[in-house]
């Protein structure tokens, strides 16, 4: 499949479509909000779009890990920015309900999901790896553009880090749309 980029906001979403959100996107919806309110209006109305066209949303560990890793580096900032490290912050008594939002929020992504396997042994891991060495792309990125690819699902990511691959995307990336 050639790279296919379309407006999400145009987008007509159907019971057949089989989507998978990337990190950024649900962070948008479930994670700490930053001065970020037009983005989120867009992906949350979006988000309601995807749920009333009955569309199936799948996630694997590994969007969950970044949803989950993000989130807490962002609260660090927002909430303890006196810390240092984000390791002191992790190990202090003050992360604690941090930890406990994140998973009730990690939760709630899980509930609109079907969780599917990343499929490891199927990757092709040193071609992944000769294309990373490059020092042009991001080594998740690649790992989601594959599962995408290997499952037939269309990408809705605002990461402009996609530029190139070769999978449908649904974004309101201005710089996705442009290229």
């Amino acid at each position: 499949m050639k790279h296919k980029v379309i407006d999400v906001r145009n987008y007509n979403f159907s019971k057949k479509d089989q989507l998978f959100l990337d990190a950024n996107i649900w962070l948008y919806l479930y994670g700490p909000q930053k001065p970020r309110y037009y983005w989120e209006r867009i992906y949350s109305n979006v988000f309601k779009r995807i749920k009333n066209a009955k569309s199936q949303i799948y996630i694997d560990v590994l969007v969950v890990s970044e949803f989950i890793n993000t989130y807490a580096r962002r609260k660090w900032k927002l909430v303890a920015p006196r810390f240092k490290y984000f390791k002191n912050f992790r190990n202090s008594h003050h992360f604690k309900p941090v930890a406990k939002d994140i998973t009730a929020d990690a939760k709630r992504v899980m509930q609109h999901c079907l969780q599917i396997e990343s499929g490891f042994k199927t990757l092709k891991i040193d071609d992944l790896l000769d294309d990373y060495a490059k020092g042009d792309s991001d080594y998740n990125d690649q790992v989601i553009t594959e599962l995408c690819k290997n499952n037939g699902f269309t990408l809705i990511t605002d990461d402009r880090d996609f530029k190139t691959q070769e999978i449908q995307i649904l974004t309101a990336n201005r710089y996705l749309l442009s290229i």
